[in-house]
């Protein structure tokens, strides 16, 4: 039994019965014979549909939104600004999704030789609560467009959003079993990457469960693209504006209460303006405040559940035992729900948790830099390679360093580091391989065929 429990409150929303060997067999069968016939679609006519997806989830984002809120606490204005960026995503492969897979003519001495790109088939996406549409769709665009199917594996504490996705769907006229949500644990994803009629593997979770995934995967030649774990690492530079950088960093790190992949984790700064900017810094994490998700005006939600904010307490308290200071939150709150306030901790080094580990909670650490060259080797240090950012004053010397030093598949300056359909994302080590998004998104997922004609 999959149940949805409320994790502003703690309680029980629906309860849903998972799948059984035979069913899920049944459903991967029917969208593997859904794919003989999507594949022969124009792409011009798969773009169609996804016009039509994307004007579905404008006209229902107020309702989806209060489902996410209800389901995993993201607050309703987040939640609706989550579902226009899936409407985005939509409208940025319609439009771009055929350039992109357009035959390639490549001189050889051949009368005609050139890469064409083919769907490979059914994809099988394994995908967290966190972002319960935007993780789906960044990967849901490009595949269906690419004329490859699609089955959803959710996180199984949102299965009311995964339904509705099918349901937004099936609204836009996508012809029947082309897409479908497979409600099932994660110890039954191992059958459905074993199925035949499926091609390929998209996760996006933490690094265990993508080790997992790669392996199964691997063992059957099965392709997979994997976006992980990161533990963020922002430098502070003295000559960077520091009311900028503690606003942004501030944001960054609270985007939905601290559960994002891509959140600021590790703040760098060198010592000359440590104590200023933690001063900024304070003001900005303490002016975000936690409440009911479904009020419009609040700014951070509980985290998913209690047992994620006992973890994350527990990286806290074992941080502050090896030496570090906590300077703002840090205590569970009173009261029903998962909620976590926004905490500080100072004098962090390697070692403990907050530098060692990807803490998924609004729980930002500080770290000290001798000065620059130090403070490039401390955001280097770290198993993951996802996002990293920088701040300072010289955009050439920010350049060079995103560009040269640091090491993650998305460097920010002066930013905060996002995804955006029209750049590619993903990370390096143990933060995964592969690229969603971007013309690399949509070329993952396809045979790259040579044509050679003599």
């Amino acid at each position: 039994m999959i149940q949805s429990i409320n994790p502003s409150d703690s309680t029980f929303i629906q309860s849903y019965i998972e799948l059984d060997k035979e069913a899920i067999n049944i459903k991967i069968e029917q969208t593997g014979a859904a794919f003989k016939q999507w594949k022969t679609f124009a792409a011009s006519r798969r773009s169609e549909y996804l016009t039509a997806i994307g004007d579905v989830l404008i006209s229902r984002k107020q309702e989806l939104a209060i489902l996410a809120a209800r389901e995993m606490g993201k607050p309703v204005k987040a939640g609706i600004a989550e579902v226009e960026k899936c409407a985005a995503v939509c409208k940025y492969y319609a439009e771009n999704g055929q350039k992109f897979l357009q035959d390639e003519i490549i001189a050889t001495e051949a009368t005609k030789s050139f890469i064409s790109y083919q769907p490979l088939g059914v994809v099988l996406a394994v995908m967290p609560w966190n972002f319960p549409y935007w993780q789906v769709f960044r990967f849901l665009a490009p595949t269906l467009l690419a004329g490859n199917c699609a089955l959803l594996k959710h996180a199984s504490n949102v299965p009311g959003c995964a339904l509705a996705i099918e349901d937004v769907l099936k609204e836009a006229g996508l012809p029947e079993f082309v897409f479908q949500t497979l409600l099932i644990k994660g110890e039954q994803v191992e059958q459905a990457i074993e199925h035949p009629a499926v091609k390929a593997v998209s996760l996006t979770g933490s690094t265990d469960a993508g080790i997992k995934v790669a392996q199964k995967a691997a063992s059957l030649l099965k392709k997979c693209v994997l976006e992980l774990g990161g533990s963020d690492p922002y430098i502070i530079l003295k000559d960077a504006d520091l009311g900028l950088a503690a606003q942004t960093c501030a944001e960054s790190r609270l985007i939905n209460s601290g559960q994002s992949c891509i959140a600021a984790k590790r703040f760098i700064v060198e010592k000359e303006i440590e104590e200023k900017f933690i001063e900024l810094f304070k003001i900005k994490m303490a002016a975000k405040t936690s409440g009911n998700p479904l009020n419009r005006d609040t700014q951070m939600g509980p985290l998913a559940r209690k047992d994620l904010r006992a973890e994350v307490h527990s990286q806290v308290l074992r941080s502050i035992e090896a030496g570090a200071v906590c300077i703002l939150g840090g205590e569970i709150p009173k009261g029903e729900g998962a909620f976590y306030p926004a905490t500080i901790l100072t004098n962090v080094k390697k070692g403990m948790s907050a530098f060692d580990e990807e803490i998924f909670g609004p729980v930002a650490a500080v770290i000290r830099a001798e000065n620059e060259e130090h403070a490039v080797e401390l955001a280097n240090d770290t198993s993951f390679g996802l996002g990293a950012a920088i701040f300072t004053a010289d955009l050439s010397k920010g350049e060079a360093i995103a560009t040269r030093q640091l090491n993650a598949g998305s460097c920010f300056v002066n930013a905060y580091v996002k995804s955006d359909p029209r750049l590619p994302f993903g990370g390096i080590n143990q933060s995964g391989y592969g690229r969603e998004l971007g013309i690399f998104g949509i070329r993952e997922f396809v045979n790259i065929k040579t044509v050679y004609i003599k």
